[in-house]
């Protein structure tokens, strides 16, 4: 349930502490972490699982998303990068899946950081962020550029 409210729901931990307590089952935001680090401890192998399946896949998806977060008197703007795999169009036998990852903004280093070891072909906006990955001399190999018509007709 905290994970589910705090993830899911996006309610502040300080905010589960108040209702519990109104219901008569006051915890404390300390205690609360801990059982959150611990349930994200224990789903790590999962994590680690999905995201070796979803970079074993040669076309990717890639993209990125606004996402409010509460701060001390306002909402910052944060990002939820997500990278699809989906070899379903192509008869890829392979179940799709998605890979999402964090970020307190919107700077190159984070796609540049989720695909350090990954190449092949990735379909996404017209970021300039994703241009390093482009570079032909790029390690372990340059990412292929598969570009989004909706942005192409932009320019």
């Amino acid at each position: 349930m905290l994970l589910l409210e705090k993830y899911g729901q996006h309610l502040p931990l300080n905010h589960q502490a108040e209702r519990f307590a109104r219901e008569g089952a006051p915890l404390s935001t300390s205690t609360m972490a801990d059982q959150v680090g611990a349930a994200v401890f224990a789903l790590m192998q999962l994590y680690r699982l999905i995201k070796a399946h979803v970079l074993a896949a040669e076309p990717l998806h890639g993209d990125d998303t606004t996402l409010p977060v509460l701060a001390k008197g306002k909402t910052d703007i944060a990002r939820l990068w997500v990278y699809v795999r989906d070899d379903r169009p192509f008869a890829g036998p392979a179940p799709p899946a998605a890979l999402f990852h964090y970020s307190p903004d919107r700077k190159a280093e984070h796609p540049r950081r989720h695909l350090a070891g990954w190449q092949g072909i990735l379909q996404a906006d017209a970021y300039a962020g994703f241009n390093e990955l482009y570079a032909p001399d790029r390690q372990p190999g340059p990412v292929t550029e598969a570009g989004c018509w909706a942005h192409a007709r932009r320019k």
